[in-house]
């Protein structure tokens, strides 16, 4: 028998009882993530669970070699892929069981790899789920994702993000040592070693089990559309709904983005998850005629040349869902706003967890999305300084075929998300082909790869990320793509560079992310 002086590194690591994969095709697809493609990758490792997590990154950083993980590969911002070749990359897919479902503490522990969809589908027969529950990727995107880079859309209107869901996690070091965060009970008990590692994009260690709260289920909903003539009104109506404490999620697209939903969306589709909507209604007569405004509407509902916004609410009982959106409708009204039929947030909220289909434009552009989290009080002065910049680059814009569309939404005790997204003419990458549906992508056209396009992309990207940077803006999936410790106070950042340091000395850990 070899000894592990004899034994490559691949053959190492496969001692643990990982799956480890090394073929040329699945090494390419790893290296991908939605926007770009990063270095070459040494290997990639599939635990089943927490023990073979732990001894398969032991066995890898032994040999100074760096390990990255992978959720549910929805990063967009450089979150898995390096710069440096020969890293392993773990992918925690596999580690998707829910572990304890405890409904008298009201909390709930997966493994990392386990997705937003698959919780909430076992929750829902048991009226429950967790505060935040869930990205708009959550068929794909994983909780353990999720921690690492932050995230936001379904309860973050009332409860805030995804890592403030979180009570405590299981995390790996990069030595192997697995370190539980706190009392799986409550957060914090002390200092907040659990918040530690929110956030961290993967930087000081990988999350193998997570808990988060849970809370009972909405019995009754409301829902409500409405246009505005300018960004200043709908930012300035968002915020006040934020405020008041009323809405779960409350979002909004500019022109363009109206007009980019409603060239990829079809009745048909709506039609598919106007069942489920249907099954919301408090009662038989009122699914039909929540059901029949939805067909009557049809798609020729929004007028694409205004802003929309989007308000959901929801309670025990109608009657308070119902004066939650009164509230809401008052507020809009009193900023200019005129209402119009409430069909997107309808369709959105009886399908939370849809096809992953606007990862390419109607077209099917590539698409990069760029935010920035603010204060209510500095977000028109941050989107004016967003148009400026792409007024500035108009004429090149248009010369390669580029257009962007523009997503607001808010964020319970933070403010206002503003993601500029930008649409370019060029070829997909194996991502997508995996992630959208083989139909709709089938139906998409095949474009060429286009340097010149890609090249003003990129330049365009780090425009934003410096604009907002300059805007004193707050960023969630860090990853490789956002200044944040040029924002940090420098004995904060130093204080994080000795964290690094005592949690991965030999800087193994997904080197290059948070910037360290």
């Amino acid at each position: 028998m070899a000894t592990k002086a004899n034994l490559t590194a691949i053959e190492y690591i496969s001692e643990t009882g990982a799956e480890v994969l090394t073929d040329a095709d699945t090494l390419n697809f790893y290296a991908h993530d939605v926007y770009q493609r990063g270095a070459d990758l040494l290997a990639v490792v599939r635990p089943k669970n927490t023990d073979e997590l732990s001894a398969a990154i032991a066995a890898t950083t032994t040999q100074n070699i760096p390990v990255i993980p992978r959720g549910g590969g929805m990063s967009y911002t450089g979150g898995y892929t390096t710069d440096k070749a020969g890293a392993v990359l773990f992918d925690l897919a596999a580690m998707d069981r829910i572990l304890e479902i405890n409904e008298t503490d009201m909390t709930v522990t997966v493994e990392a790899g386990c997705t937003w969809a698959k919780l909430y589908e076992t929750l829902a027969p048991k009226g429950l789920r967790t505060p935040f529950w869930g990205t708009l990727s959550g068929l794909k995107a994983s909780i353990g994702g999720g921690m690492s880079q932050n995230c936001l859309f379904w309860g973050s209107g009332r409860y805030g993000t995804a890592a403030q869901s979180c009570i405590a996690m299981e995390v790996v070091l990069a030595d192997g040592t697995v370190m539980n965060t706190g009392a799986n009970f409550t957060r914090p008990y002390g200092p907040d070693l659990t918040g530690l590692f929110l956030a961290d994009t993967g930087a000081l260690g990988m999350k193998a089990t997570i808990t988060l709260r849970m809370i009972p289920e909405a019995e009754a909903h409301g829902y409500a559309s409405f246009t505005f003539e300018n960004h200043d009104d709908i930012l300035t109506a968002m915020g006040a709904i934020e405020r008041s404490g009323v809405s779960t999620e409350c979002f909004g697209f500019d022109p363009s983005l109206n007009a980019i939903r409603m060239q990829r969306d079809s009745l048909g589709s709506d039609a598919k998850a106007l069942g489920q909507m249907m099954k919301k209604q408090g009662s038989v007569w009122g699914a039909l005629k929540e059901g029949a405004k939805v067909v009557a509407a049809g798609r020729d509902f929004m007028d694409e040349a205004k802003f929309s916004l989007h308000v959901l609410t929801e309670a025990r009982i109608q009657a308070a869902a119902d004066d939650d959106l009164k509230r809401a409708r008052k507020i809009a009204l009193g900023n200019g706003a005129t209402e119009t039929e409430n069909t997107i947030p309808k369709i959105i909220r009886a399908n939370p967890f849809g096809p992953l289909n606007s990862m390419l434009g109607p077209q099917g552009e590539r698409w990069a999305p760029v935010h920035g989290l603010l204060p209510h009080s500095r977000a028109v002065a941050c989107y004016d300084a967003i148009l400026a910049l792409f007024e500035e680059h108009r004429e090149e814009m248009d010369q390669h075929g580029i257009f962007t569309g523009i997503l607001v939404s808010a964020v319970s005790g933070s403010g206002a998300i503003i993601e500029p997204c930008l649409y370019w003419p060029d070829a997909s990458n194996p991502v997508h082909e995996a992630t959208i549906e083989s139909a709709h992508f089938a139906k998409l056209p095949a474009l060429d790869s286009n340097s010149a396009a890609w090249e003003l992309t990129q330049t365009l990207k780090q425009a934003l990320v410096d604009l907002f940077h300059d805007q004193g803006a707050s960023h969630l999936q860090i990853g490789r793509t956002y200044r944040y410790r040029d924002s940090l106070d420098p004995a904060a950042d130093g204080l994080l560079q000795d964290l690094k340091k005592t949690v991965d000395p030999k800087g193994l850990m997904n080197p290059g992310s948070l910037g360290l």
